[in-house]
Parts: C-alpha cells; structure tokens; sequence
C-alpha cells in the first residue's frame, strides 16, 4: 500500500542482568554449532566472566540478541566472547557491542584489548570493522589440566589416580596390539581436531579380551598416561560390598560421581561379573545388575573426554546385549606375546643383566607364558643369584642358567585350550 513505513525493530545496549544467563547461553550455544572450529574460551570461562568481567548485552524489546564479554588482567583485557542472535547479524550491533565494551574498559585503565578467535568465528567482523588488526603468524599454544581442584577430592573417594607419564612408552612388545589400540583408541582422542576433520568419531567404550596376564590392565593404565586423563578403576567386588542398595545402586551412584569428572578412563577388569549371559529367570541375581550396567553406558558416552575401557579373559561369557554394537567402539584382542615381543619383555625385566644371558634360549623355553609369567621368571632368577652371594659370597651376577631355572620352575599361565578358544573369540567376536 502506497505511503506505509516498515517498522524495524531497534535495539539498545544494557547492563547484564543475572536473569540474562539462560538467554546467553542459548545465543553461545547457537554460535558454537554455527562455527566451523571450537571456541577458544569455554562457556564456563564466559559465564564466570559475566560475574567478574565487563559484561554488555543489545536487547530488542525485552529480547537479548547479542552480548560481549571482557576479562581485565592489569593493563590488559581479552575479549573471551562475542554472541549474536543469527536473525540480527550484519546489523551494526556486534560493532556497537565491541564499542561500548572498549569504552568500559578504558574507564578500568585498560590500554591494550586483545581478542583471541578462530577464523570466521562470531565477533571476527566485528572487531575488524572496529579497527582490530588481526596479527598473522601467530601460534595459539594451549594445555589442558585434567584435574581441577574441585576433581581432586572427588578422584581420591574413586579411588583413582592420574597416572606417571611415560607408561606408553614403557610398554614392552606387543607390538601388533600397541599399535591397534594407538591407532584405534589413542589417536583420535589424543587429535580431537585432526579426527574430526576426518570425520573419525572418537571412541567412548572398548572391550580388551584374552587370556589372564596379557596385559590388558597394563594397557588400560598407559592409554590414560598417553592422554594424561585420570585413571578409575571399578572392582565389582568392592561396589557389590559399598552400598546398602545392592550392586546395582552402587554402580549407577559410582556412575553418577564420574560425570562430574572433567575427564577420565573408566576401567572394569573381569567385567563378565557384572555383564555376564543372562539367564532369562527372574530370580537371576545378575540380571538386573546387568541391565543396570546396560542402561549406564548410553549416558556414559554422551560425555566428553570420557573412555570406558573394559577387560575379560572369556569375551564369549558376556551378554550379548553387551556386545551390540552401538554400546561399544570396538572389542580387541590382547594375545599372549610372540618371540619378538617375548625377548623385548625379557629386556626390560632383566634391565643391564640382557647383556649377559642368552636372550634366545629364554625366549624359547618361555613359550606359553604371558608377560606377568616373563616379569615373575625374571625377578625369580635375580632373586636366586642375591641369595646365592648372601649365603655362599658368590658375587656373579644372575646368568642365563638361574633364569632358565626361574622359567623350569614357573607354571605358565597359557595352555593350549586357552589358545584355541582365544583363537575361537578372535574369529567370532573382534571388532576393530
């Protein structure tokens, strides 16, 4: 109709109002789907700057669509977010934002603002249009603590742990292993950004079987030292003893306590006690347990930085909901050492003493035993020549005889039915 005017909404700059916090959550929410790369500053760091920062917001009406947010330090303060409701972009609102915000600073004696943002993010036009030259070749280096203060305490009732560095490193053979579960597992959780790019989802939940004493705890423990994230380990028979509601109760409480964990590798040895074949019966006692266990897992993965490991020496005892995919990433095996992981095992248990015994006679004599078999024979073998000098003064040092007798005298964990039935779960149950 001839002679109309369209009414355009304006906005105004404000104060931030404590009742303003669910609204600006939603718009950070809102960008961070948007943009291509992560934000540098969390949204826990944003919204505690709003109690302590300088804090602007643009309403329309009584709608927030847009908020800065500043953090002083001395003469310095850092933007650490700039928030836009997608409908009021391309307005001059994110320009004004960064204004106001500049001017509030300098009221503080803030000389120098800076702002650290990946590309295209929301603010990064803003703040060019506000006279913000960016600074190319720069190099943003970031390390993330695991463990706050808050985790400490919360860790110690869990009876976990943040591991020594370097227990990668330290694994011994098992060579083929280490690298399945180094590309499979630590990889993309190590490169979060580099998998996503790929497309690669990051594991939440994997299974380890194989025969007693392959190391499939060891390697647990030295993927939470290669991610530096905390270790928990779960005992079914101390949850079953913790609580007055039953194992059940126990779990999902302990379960409950690991969400408020920033991080963590959840590790469940001989998990085949509370994920075992159901009977079907319903005065089964495992069932529910089972059930329980089932139901957690889901939740579990919906975190972060969460990897829940579990082990078994008999993969095919387990329920076979538990195996379904979906619940688990991937279910790998952890075999006995062949001879080249067996005599770099035998290296690192004699340590200088490799030196002087015939490593190729101690790796055949060793043939079914596991590297916790290899670890006992080893020390079993120092033992006799330190008892040998103190009762006889005999100095020599452990040869390759005291260590083949330290083997002769050391029953083998593996047998023959426990490699034809590995072999069995390898062929029917590995998925990797």
């Amino acid at each position: 109709m001839a002679g109309t005017v369209l009414m355009v909404p304006t906005w105004r700059l404000r104060d931030f109002h404590d009742d303003d916090l669910d609204r600006a959550i939603q718009l950070w929410d809102q960008d961070r789907q948007a943009d291509d790369s992560p934000p540098v500053f969390p949204i826990s760091e944003v919204m505690a700057a709003t109690r302590t920062g300088v804090v602007v917001v643009a309403v329309v009406g009584d709608d927030l669509v847009g908020m800065a947010v500043a953090q002083a330090q001395g003469e310095r303060a850092w933007i650490t977010g700039v928030s836009l409701e997608r409908r009021w972009r391309n307005r001059g609102i994110g320009s004004s934002l960064i204004g106001e915000l500049e001017r509030r600073l300098r009221e503080h004696g803030i000389r120098r603002i800076s702002a650290l943002l990946p590309p295209g993010a929301t603010g990064t036009v803003a703040l060019e249009n506000s006279g913000y030259p960016a600074r190319p070749g720069l190099i943003f280096y970031e390390k993330v603590e695991h463990l706050g203060a808050s985790d400490a305490g919360l860790l110690a009732e869990l009876g976990g742990r943040v591991l020594p560095r370097g227990l990668w490193t330290d694994l011994a053979g098992m060579e083929r292993e280490k690298e399945t579960i180094e590309r499979r597992i630590v990889l993309p959780l190590a490169k979060p950004v580099l998998a996503d790019r790929y497309g690669v989802v990051q594991p939440k939940a994997v299974i380890l079987f194989g025969p007693p004493g392959t190391g499939k705890t060891s390697f647990a423990k030295a993927v939470a030292s290669r991610l530096e994230w905390p270790f928990v380990e779960l005992f079914p028979s101390r949850l079953a003893s913790s609580g007055a509601g039953g194992l059940a109760t126990s779990l999902r409480d302990t379960f409950a306590d690991l969400a408020d964990l920033e991080a963590v590798v959840l590790f469940i040895d001989e998990v085949e006690e509370i994920a075992g074949v159901r009977s079907g019966l319903a005065v089964d006692p495992g069932h529910g347990v089972t059930n329980e266990l089932l139901k957690l897992i889901p939740g579990f993965r919906d975190h972060d930085d969460r990897l829940l490991i579990c082990a078994t020496n008999s993969v095919r005892s387990l329920d076979p909901a538990f195996l379904r995919p979906g619940r688990f990433d991937y279910v790998l095996p952890v075999g006995p050492p062949d001879p080249a992981a067996r005599a770099a095992i035998w290296r690192r248990y004699l340590g200088p003493a490799a030196g002087g015994v015939e490593l190729e006679r101690l790796v055949a004599a060793s043939e079914m035993f596991t590297p916790a078999d290899i670890e006992f024979a080893a020390r079993k073998g120092a033992q006799a020549a330190f008892e040998r000098d103190v009762v006889h003064g005999r100095g020599a040092p452990a040869g390759t005889e005291d260590y083949l007798a330290a083997v002769a005298d050391t029953r083998p964990t593996l047998t023959e039915q426990a490699l034809t039935e590995f072999r069995e779960d390898i062929a029917r149950y590995v998925r990797m």
